[in-house]
């Protein structure tokens, strides 16, 4: 009796269970067909499948590499490039975009007329036109530039021209590198300092001292490092020879161009979540401060956008998602990233899926990793109720 009443229809969960299972099984049976039906086109049109071709010389000029690469290097390495490419326009650009995004969406809520709505123009106009359209809009603006000997210098040593922007870099030697990890140690201790001091405060409610303990730490301690190591900071700063110029590093105008459209487009959408979780906080969270003194940056830092962080995170999350993902559009501008090198690969192997699956692959892992760093984030700053 009992038997028969667990394996009833009537039961929630053995229905559950069955229509689960239903699911699953349909879901396999289809990416089962789905590859098997794949499989035997590409074999009645004689079209080899697999990853073999990985592994033969490419013969693929890359303009823009971080790493060794020559055409006659595989196209495993070719690929490598236009992952590496394409992590070096997202991270930037996450960066980037979240700096100004919070900076504008600050200056909205300023009392200055002036700077909020400037602030509210750049945000309405920049979300209403098309990522694409921006793109190739400001890609239009870096080739009208005039040449290397007619170059723009925006700042000292600093020259934009339509073969990209060239800036100085600084000679790194070993006792430069000890400089930095000095000052690296310094932030780190400072940080440490900070969270006990804090703790301590708590306890005792007493105020211990802050810039006569950082600045030594940050400042004092890479000075002192300076000048015991003998560090000799030389900047290679470009200079014109011939028909361009020499020194220092450049930025591609493809390069520049895709990451300029990029922060702007995506920091106008952090400029509005920004602003959305400021307000987010009670007028009572402003109030209170006040009536302890505090300036308003210090509430703004201190008390609202700590609280702020629980409503901002999950759509910026998002946010950086798209970022990620609007990168691929570099190929409408020709900058190399990992769908315009793949895209050349199809072209001279035949092998499409390969191809397709390598991008697909390269996305969704780039993705979920944001994605799991982000959600560690909030959860570490989430409320906890007791």
């Amino acid at each position: 009796m009992d038997t028969a009443r667990r394996f009833s229809w009537s039961d929630a969960r053995l229905r559950s269970t069955i229509w689960q299972v239903l699911v699953v099984g349909l879901v396999l049976a289809g990416i089962f067909w789905f590859v098997a039906n794949a499989l035997h086109n590409l074999e009645s049109r004689r079209i080899a499948s697999g990853f073999g071709f990985l592994a033969s010389e490419a013969g693929l000029p890359i303009g823009e590499h971080l790493i060794s690469y020559t055409p006659a290097d595989t196209y495993s390495r070719a690929l490598a490039v236009g992952i590496i490419n394409t992590l070096r326009v997202a991270l930037t650009g996450i960066v980037l975009a979240s700096v100004l995004g919070t900076l504008i969406g600050i200056a909205r809520l300023s009392r200055n007329w002036l700077l909020s709505r400037l602030s509210g123009i750049y945000v309405e106009v920049v979300r209403d036109l098309p990522l694409l359209l921006q793109l190739l809009l400001v890609y239009a603006v870096l080739q009208g530039l005039p040449g290397p000997r007619q170059a723009l210098s925006p700042l000292p040593g600093t020259y934009l021209t339509n073969r990209g922007l060239y800036f100085p870099t600084l000679e790194v030697s070993q006792p430069v590198l000890l400089v930095f990890a000095t000052f690296a140690i310094g932030v780190l201790a400072s940080f440490a300092y900070t969270r006990w001091s804090t703790a301590r405060r708590v306890v005792n409610g007493k105020r211990l001292p802050f810039w006569p303990v950082v600045l030594p730490l940050v400042v004092g301690l890479p000075l002192a490092t300076s000048f015991i190591a003998g560090a000799e900071w030389v900047w290679n700063v470009p200079s014109i020879q011939g028909f361009n110029f020499r020194g220092g590093a450049n930025l591609s105008p493809e390069y520049f161009a895709l990451l300029f459209g990029l922060v702007v487009y995506t920091s106008a959408f952090i400029a509005e979540i920004v602003r959305s979780g400021i307000l987010a906080v009670s007028k009572g969270q402003w109030e209170s401060a006040a009536a302890l003194g505090l300036s308003k940056g210090q509430t703004l830092r201190l008390i609202v956008v700590p609280q702020g962080l629980r409503v901002i995170i999950p759509p910026v999350t998002s946010q950086y998602l798209n970022l990620v993902k609007n990168s691929s559009l570099a190929v409408a501008i020709g900058f190399q990233d990992i769908v315009s090198i793949t895209n050349t690969v199809i072209n001279q192997t035949g092998q499409a899926v390969e191809g397709i699956a390598i991008i697909m692959a390269v996305y969704l892992t780039i993705s979920l990793s944001i994605s799991m760093i982000m959600n560690w984030y909030n959860k570490r700053i989430a409320l906890t109720e007791r």
